[in-house]
């Protein structure tokens, strides 16, 4: 008789392609974006729901570039046992259509927990990272990645739409913050792992113009959005939320600035983890400063 897997082994396939990790920082990006905003009427029970929407709409846009990505990530050795390339999660078209009902509902869900605009803004997110990024731009061009980075953008914005301060100045700026952090990010990742790119023939900046001149439009992206997330004191956030901009960026801009004379894969990834570290504290100190605060 053959024998099935246990529901825990599913559930962790499922939670590795649907790139959950990431669909809980596109969340914090949406809680993010409600902190900063001026006020709001959501209730804590309806903004844990808005949550879990975006969490879940995130996950399904994550598993589908896993779907689509599969022939690619089975070249690279850093992606190359994912579930899909594995089998272990059988790629069938099926999935497709799941995802697509998953997805309706979240945005359903959004919109009845909040409103319309913010619904679009999710679906703006999600469409971004599933179709703009993964299937137009990905193998095409080293603009990928800075185009992409407008799901984060587009996260920000759900929350402060949620909120009902779509165009207040911090969202907005918050917003920007996190279209100028995407591509440092991936860039530092993508500087570690040029060779795998390059085999796998996609245009990283790295593959296209070197690891020099990427350190170099890394550091410089890296210090316009340090200066600009601290700006947000300016605009409802107080001294709590600055010491952790401040104690992030300062950390992010040291690492970035040794990538620009070592390009090692070593420092590469010290790097990229750094990025994860500055908006992680960049992230909570809104949340924190809001609690205290608001």
């Amino acid at each position: 008789m053959p024998q099935h897997k246990p529901i825990t082994k599913y559930l962790a396939l499922i939670y590795n392609a649907g790139k959950v990790r990431l669909g809980f920082l596109i969340m914090a990006c949406a809680l993010a974006g409600i902190a900063v905003s001026p006020s709001t009427n959501l209730n804590g029970l309806e903004i844990f729901a808005l949550a879990v929407y975006v969490l879940v709409a995130s996950s399904a846009s994550g598993a589908f570039n896993q779907w689509y990505e599969r022939d690619i990530d089975a070249v690279m050795e850093r992606t190359k046992d994912r579930p899909f390339v594995t089998k272990e999660l059988s790629p069938t078209k099926l999935w497709n259509l799941w995802l697509i009902i998953i997805s309706l509902l979240a945005l359903y869900a959004t919109y009845k927990v909040s409103n319309l605009e913010a619904a679009i803004y999710l679906f703006a997110g999600i469409f971004t990272y599933g179709i703009v990024y993964t299937v137009w731009l990905k193998r095409r061009t080293w603009m990928n990645i800075v185009i992409g980075g407008l799901a984060g953008s587009f996260a920000v914005l759900v929350g402060s739409a949620a909120a009902g301060n779509t165009f207040a100045m911090g969202p907005l700026i918050l917003s920007v913050v996190l279209f100028l952090w995407t591509p440092p990010h991936f860039w530092a990742l993508a500087i570690g792992y040029k060779e795998e790119y390059a085999k796998a023939n996609i245009p990283m900046l790295p593959v296209v113009v070197g690891n020099k001149i990427t350190s170099q439009a890394i550091f410089w992206h890296t210090l316009v959005l340090v200066l600009l997330s601290l700006s947000l004191i300016l605009y409802k956030m107080s001294w709590i939320y600055f010491i952790f901009a401040l104690s992030g960026g300062s950390y992010f801009l040291y690492c970035y600035f040794l990538l620009l004379k070592d390009q090692s894969k070593a420092l590469a990834r010290k790097t990229f983890f750094a990025s994860i570290f500055h908006l992680g504290l960049l992230l909570l100190g809104t949340m924190f400063d809001a609690m205290i605060f608001d």
